[in-house]
Order: structure tokens, then sequence, then C-alpha cells
């Protein structure tokens, strides 16, 4: 489709920048696995370390979707549609799984950047699946911002983990251990 050809190098750049992500997002859990946890971590990870992998994921399917050689606009965008009420539903599930965990006290920057922001990326996304059928560009503007807002999120999401786990819950184990 010639309206996509555009978006070539675009798409590389996002998908392999999510799919190296991913990539080193599994070797910092890994990493982090290695300082002991306590309380209700399972229902955590579900609502802070869950959802950045997911979000990775979506722009990398978002940048195949895209690359693949379409015949016309209508089945990406059903595909968009389909990606971007299924992200609304997931957000939802996350603030269920952010309200009934016990381990942290989320902060605004937490709801902002677990919540409203993925929301608004993959809302953007089921819109421009709807505006596809009139604005095909515009649309593929839509996907764009979605994908690279997903991306940020992620990177974000990723970023703050990391550093709660080395500087708070570490800090915390180390005056534990010098108490005793």
């Amino acid at each position: 489709m010639p309206a996509l050809g555009g978006w070539e190098n675009f798409y590389v750049i996002v998908g392999s920048s999510a799919g190296a992500l991913i990539g080193l997002q599994f070797v910092v859990l890994t990493l982090i696995s290695e300082i002991p946890l306590a309380g209700d971590v399972t229902r955590a990870s579900g609502a802070f370390a869950t959802p950045t992998i997911v979000h990775f994921g979506a722009v990398l399917l978002l940048s195949a979707v895209i690359s693949a050689p379409w015949d016309g606009i209508t089945a990406v965008a059903i595909l968009w549609g389909a990606m971007g009420l299924i992200g609304m539903t997931y957000v939802l599930i996350v603030a269920r799984r952010m309200r009934l965990q016990t381990v942290y006290a989320p902060q605004f920057e937490d709801r902002l950047f677990h919540l409203l922001l993925p929301f608004a990326a993959y809302a953007t996304l089921a819109g421009a699946a709807y505006a596809a059928r009139s604005n095909v560009s515009g649309a593929l503007f839509g996907v764009g911002t979605a994908a690279l807002l997903l991306l940020f999120v992620g990177i974000h999401n990723a970023w703050d983990a990391v550093t709660y786990h080395v500087y708070v819950r570490k800090q915390g184990q180390r005056r534990a251990e010098r108490g005793r």
C-alpha cells in the first residue's frame, strides 16, 4: 500500500527498539529477582512490571502489522481497532491491580505513566482505526503517535522500576541488615 510506504523506516526503528527493550526488561527483571522481596509481590508486578512488557509488545506488534504488505487499509484498521480496545481494557485491569496491591502506594506519576498515558495511547489507536476509513494519512499519524507514546511510557516505567528496586528497596534491605 503506497500510504504505508513512507512509514517503513519509522516502524523499523520503533519496532526494533521495542524488541530490544523487551529483552532488556527481561534481563533487568532477572537481576532484580536477586533482591529479596516481601509482601504482595505478585499483584505489584501485575500492576507495575507486566504492563511494561505488554506495552513494548504492543509497539512491536504494531510495527509488524504496519510493515506487512497489505492490499488495503481495512484489515489493518481492524487490527488497530482491536489492539486499541484490548489495550484500553488491559489498562483498566492494570488500574484494578494497582488499587489491590499492597506493596507500594502509587503516586500521581504512577497513575500518569501506568494508566492515563497508556489509556490515551490505546484510545488514539482505536480512534485511528475509525479515522482510517476517511483519512488514511491522519490515521497513520495517530498510530505512530500511539506507538511512540507506548514506547516512551515503557521506557519510563522500566527505568522507574529499576530505580525503585535499586535505590528504595535495596536501601531498606541494607538498613534492616544493619539493625540486626
